[in-house]
């Protein structure tokens, strides 16, 4: 009798084949699970993926974030195809601005000039001047001519923290990262108590309370580049995927996550990430490879508008 071996399935393994194959690459957020970091071609924020899109020359590019990400990589190289592995994955911000909002919020404001941070949609960015992230919103903010006003859409915290940054007044959108506003100030003086040889890093997406009490405060790809060295100990008032990295940048460092807000006599340890973000799998990204599913198709004329939004940041960055 002759005994067969069964084969194993190797989820890693199936998933650089297929890349190969197919001449795909897959570029990741910093927010997503450890796995999905490990196995990215190119792992950054915003601003780093964005590059990393329109000067990739791969036939597929597979998006390992939420929506307004794998629009922007093919607003910027049409010519190839992007896949995100869960089409649900949205984003709280995005959802705080919807374009005819703010197009109506245009018109009261007609003489101003609109930077919109990037996540957005795409008929966002197609109604605005300028595309900012959280890497280069200053420089790109301090672009703009003195004596033009600004409406800033659509995270009023970002927005709020670079007005006083910079000293300049502008007419702020009420929209909110979810992830970010959560965080408890109550939790973080508890842990700043408890570890006063901490420091302290936060995401300007935080509201004003908790960025008093920062030490640094800078983008995902700033805030990791802050961690970079030899030990220490580290307050993270931002999502948790990115410390994967810093523990690999840093692994004899301690890195702390702040509890959100209590609920119901509750305290949420390990709520501090993004559910979009989260949504992405690894067998999420199998079958969209294998079976080129969720494809992210945006109309042309809809894509050169955005486009100039993009273009205008990117020619500051």
């Amino acid at each position: 009798m002759v005994m067969h071996q069964m084969s194993v399935f190797n989820i890693e393994d199936e998933i650089l084949k297929l890349k190969q194959k197919k001449n795909a690459i897959i570029l990741a957020h910093y927010y997503q699970d450890s796995e999905i970091q490990d196995i990215a071609d190119f792992i950054g924020d915003s601003l780093e993926l964005s590059k990393k899109a329109k000067a990739s020359n791969a036939k597929i590019i597979i998006f390992a974030g939420v929506r307004f990400m794998a629009e922007v990589a093919k607003i910027l190289n049409p010519e190839a195809r992007v896949f995100i592995p869960d089409r649900n994955a949205g984003c709280s911000l995005e959802d705080s601005c919807q374009a005819e909002d703010l197009a109506k919020f245009k018109q009261k404001h007609p003489n101003h000039v609109v930077v919109s941070y990037i996540n957005c949609s795409t008929h966002v960015k197609a109604l605005s001047d300028i595309i900012c992230t959280s890497s280069n919103a200053e420089k790109v903010i301090n672009s703009i001519p003195k004596d033009r006003p600004i409406l800033f859409a659509p995270d009023r915290h970002l927005g709020n923290y670079l007005s006083k940054t910079i000293g300049r007044k502008m007419t702020l959108w009420n929209g909110s990262c979810i992830v970010h506003e959560r965080f408890s100030e109550k939790n973080l003086v508890k842990l700043k108590t408890a570890n006063p040889d901490a420091k302290i890093i936060a995401h300007p997406e935080c509201p004003e309370v908790l960025l008093k009490y920062a030490h640094f405060i800078g983008s995902t790809s700033k805030l990791l580049k802050y961690t970079e060295g030899n030990g220490g100990k580290f307050i993270v008032l931002t999502e948790h995927g990115i410390i994967h990295q810093m523990k690999k940048a840093n692994p004899s460092a301690e890195f702390i996550t702040v509890p959100y807000l209590e609920r119901d006599g509750v305290t949420c340890i390990n709520c501090n990430s993004c559910e979009f973000m989260k949504m992405n799998t690894m067998e999420k990204i199998y079958d969209v490879l294998k079976n080129e599913k969720n494809e992210i198709i945006i109309p042309e004329k809809l894509r050169i508008q955005a486009k100039k939004s993009l273009d205008a940041m990117l020619a500051i960055s």
